[in-house]
């Protein structure tokens, strides 16, 4: 059971990156999907996230109207789509986890599952 984050990369501000976050060993149609960032140093924090069974959707402030979460529950992968990335947006991402019909915060110890960072960077 594992969680594989990809579409990291660099871009220049005003530019765009799609995240996946594949599942394996199990199907995500009754879990939450968060996703997080974390620079060095820094607490990690939360993104967006999905609620699997009815389609509801979270959004840090910081990235309400450039950032979309959805998610393919036939293909157990989720999607953060980011638009009019920032230099501020650059970060560590994750993609996290947990069995669950409703969405109970940005605690990260609610999460059970994680997938290694993908790397986001934005030049100005």
């Amino acid at each position: 059971v594992q969680l594989q984050a990809s579409g990291g990369g660099s871009v220049q501000a005003g530019g765009s990156l799609r995240l996946s976050c594949a599942a394996s060993g199990f199907t995500l149609d009754t879990y939450v999907i968060a996703w997080f960032r974390q620079a060095p140093g820094k607490e990690r924090e939360g993104v967006s996230c999905i609620v699997s069974v009815d389609g509801k959707t979270y959004y840090a402030d910081s990235v309400k109207g450039r950032f979309t979460i959805s998610n393919d529950n036939a293909k157990s992968t989720a999607y953060l789509q980011m638009n009019s990335l920032k230099p501020e947006d650059t970060d560590v991402y994750y993609c996290a986890a947990y069995y669950g019909l409703g969405f109970v915060g940005w605690d990260s110890s609610l999460y059970d599952y994680w997938s290694q960072g993908t790397q986001v960077t934005v030049s100005s």
